[in-house]
């Protein structure tokens, strides 16, 4: 009972925190937070749940201009998924493009050019 309590906790915050985060990023970011760690509360064996609550709060970040934290989330998020998927899968090389999009953000584009290569 309580952890389909938790589940619909995390359905709840993870649509509040979608709806956030287009109109009212500041608001958004509490409900993110949340909800990422009700995600690894309740379902810490549901990687891909986990990591697209970490996904969303990366974008987040990015979006309200704290680039070091949103570049930390996508390195993680691309750790685990090589991790899982493999070098070669698509989420794999989505993650790193999206890396890389953090990189050229903060100009750190020597660092960029090795990702892309690899």
């Amino acid at each position: 009972r309580q952890e389909e309590h938790g589940e619909v906790r995390c359905m709840a915050m993870g649509a509040l925190g979608t709806a956030l985060i287009s109109s009212r990023p500041d608001e958004a970011l509490p409900v993110c937070q949340t909800n990422l760690a009700l995600m690894r509360r309740y379902f810490p064996h549901s990687q891909e749940a986990i990591i697209n609550a970490q996904g969303n709060l990366g974008n987040l970040l990015m979006k309200l201009g704290r680039l070091d934290e949103s570049l930390a989330l996508k390195r993680d998020i691309h750790a685990k998924q090589v991790a899982a998927l493999g070098v070669s899968h698509q989420k794999t090389i989505l993650g790193g493009v999206n890396i890389v999009n953090s990189l050229n953000a903060l100009k750190r584009f020597d660092e960029s050019k090795l990702l892309v290569r690899d």
